[in-house]
């Protein structure tokens, strides 16, 4: 029963499709087609939009700036805000203890510096490739 109804609609397709006359597109198809595909690509969709604005940054920069300073040269001796803190905690604990007694050879200290000089190197490249992959 079910072959008979697909031979059917097999046949009804069939002659729908030889009675379609064949479409041509025109001469400038593909031109119509790639100037859509462009105006998609410059579309606001990928355009870059940072997540901090250089205004937040150049706040942030002011601030720090104004806090170191006013650390160096706003006040003469050292103010009661500095007296009130407790830093004793930060030099005065084991793991700075320990820390100081750590002497590293002349090859690790260049094996960590070419390290950090490669990677520094290795993000540079692949955030220039990926600039252009996204700006289509």
């Amino acid at each position: 029963m079910k072959e008979n109804v697909d031979n059917h609609i097999e046949k009804i397709t069939d002659k729908l499709f030889k009675e379609m006359p064949l479409e041509i597109p025109s001469m400038d198809f593909t031109t119509n087609v790639m100037s859509q595909v462009e105006t998609i690509a410059e579309s606001d969709i990928t355009t870059y939009k940072p997540l901090i604005s250089k205004r937040v940054w150049m706040g942030i920069a002011v601030a720090i700036v104004g806090v170191l300073v006013y650390s160096f040269y706003g006040s003469a001796g050292e103010s009661e805000f500095f007296k009130s803190l407790n830093l004793s905690i930060v030099s005065d604990n084991k793991l700075v203890s320990v820390l100081s007694n750590l002497s590293f050879s002349k090859s690790i200290i260049y094996a960590a510096t070419m390290f950090v000089i490669m990677f520094m190197i290795q993000v540079m490249v692949l955030k220039g490739y990926f600039n252009k992959r996204l700006s289509v």
